[in-house]
């Protein structure tokens, strides 16, 4: 009764509601937590299962180049690299400190022409080099290094051997202001970028026939159409694309589509999902560098 009189009745009540949207909301935060940790988890066993499937691609196809030749050589690890670990990787390479020529740097753009240097360098286990490109190469004179890198942005071929070994930023990590697209069929997201911290960020999805049914029109139309709704959302992309205005652009998404853009780099990723949550997948996907003990 004096609670009713003094008004503590509909406080107390007003409390014990928020009382209960506070343990909802902790219950949803907890569920988010446990969702985030399953999903790193899925993702560190999904990267090993490819780091193994690209090791037994990779051995197939050395197999099938090299023949006799080096068919039995085997990359000491595989591995793929990004945050603290590529800035381990790059850093102890960068220490490395020789004589005027004692430590060679090798841009290997082709497979099917390797620099007479790396020939050298690297000895029988080039053919490993070989299949590890397009990658940057690096080997001492006293046998000490001997690892190739496949970073996101391979820079033109050249070989040089100096007192220690060039590593580049910009060929491993996001660097200065450019622009980054995820492309699919059905999706497109383009971020521009100062360095990893995103500016801006403009999506779209459309709607492009992904099954066609028995009823209705036949398979050649039903395909003429899909052909149709793709070029419309491609001719999107463009347009975007051209409107943010950036010197630098780097397009990740499926692999038959990323010729279609004049880019400085481009790499196939599976991301998929709503364009703010796919684009951060793909540049996730990009950035990473391969890394094989040769």
């Amino acid at each position: 009764m004096l609670d009713d009189l003094l008004g503590r009745t509909e406080l107390k009540e007003r409390i014990e509601e928020l009382e209960e949207e506070k343990r909802h909301l902790e219950r949803e935060r907890d569920a988010e937590s446990e969702r985030r940790r399953e999903a790193v988890a899925a993702r560190q066993e999904a990267e090993q299962r490819v780091n193994r499937l690209e090791d037994r691609i990779a051995d197939l196809e050395g197999q099938l180049d090299d023949g006799d030749d080096g068919a039995d050589l085997q990359f000491r690890r595989r591995e793929r690299v990004r945050g603290d670990r590529l800035d381990e990787v790059l850093a102890r390479l960068d220490s490395v400190a020789t004589d005027a020529e004692g430590a060679l740097t090798a841009v290997v753009t082709d497979e099917r022409d390797l620099p007479d240097a790396v020939e050298r360098a690297f000895g029988d286990r080039a053919a490993l080099v070989r299949r590890a490109a397009p990658c940057v190469a690096y080997a001492d004179d006293a046998g000490l290094v001997s690892v190739a890198c496949r970073p996101p942005v391979v820079p033109e071929a050249f070989s040089d051997w100096s007192d220690g070994f060039r590593v580049e930023a910009s060929w491993f990590r996001p660097t200065g202001r450019f622009g980054f697209a995820l492309v699919r069929s059905d999706t497109f997201a383009l971020g521009v970028y100062e360095g990893r911290e995103r500016e801006s960020l403009r999506g779209f999805t459309t709607d492009v026939k992904s099954n066609h049914s028995k009823g209705g029109f036949s398979q050649g139309r039903f395909e003429r159409i899909r052909e149709g709704q793709i070029r419309d959302h491609m001719k999107r992309c463009h347009e975007a694309i051209d409107e943010a205005g950036v010197d630098r652009l780097y397009v990740a998404g499926e692999s038959t589509l990323l010729d279609e853009f004049d880019a400085d780099a481009t790499a196939s990723v599976d991301a998929t999902g709503d364009p703010d949550e796919a684009i951060d997948d793909a540049f996730h996907d990009f950035w990473t560098t391969r890394l094989y003990g040769v």
